[in-house]
């Protein structure tokens, strides 16, 4: 089986054969890269790019992250030869759900809270679904 991915525009694509451990960090440079709370990320073998190549950003000595030049996508995280995907940036991220969490001092204080927010409603009462129906995505694919 064959697992896909790629960044919001589809200039980068890439494939994996299998998918190992999926993990989430809550280091500051994974809050930081990812622009969310924390970084969500799944181990990769028989890992290739299959279309185009990510810019690549060295966040410290041990690890360089890829991502999309032209939409800023954030696909990667690689060390010593060893390659982990975005969760979010697969066809379908329900292949990859987290099974452990690296905590540091920098995770944020309502992360272990985030499943108990309601539901966001618009003013006239309507849920995100009913509110954005007609919102034509330009994601790829």
């Amino acid at each position: 089986m064959s697992f896909e991915g790629g960044c919001q525009c589809g200039a980068v694509r890439f494939a994996a054969e299998r998918l190992g451990a999926a993990s989430i960090c809550h280091c500051r440079m994974c809050q930081r890269a990812t622009g969310g709370f924390f970084g969500p990320y799944v181990d990769t073998e028989g890992f290739a790019w299959t279309r185009g190549a990510p810019k690549r950003f060295r966040s410290s000595e041990a690890v360089q992250r890829g991502f999309c030049a032209q939409c800023g996508t954030h696909l990667s995280f690689e060390s010593k030869g060893h390659v982990g995907v975005s969760i979010g940036a697969l066809d379908d991220p329900e292949q990859a759900p987290p099974t452990t969490q690296l905590i540091w001092p920098a995770k944020l204080s309502f992360a272990d809270h985030l499943g108990e927010l309601p539901e966001w409603r618009s003013p006239a009462g309507q849920t995100a679904g009913d509110a954005f129906a007609g919102v034509v995505c330009r994601q790829e694919p």
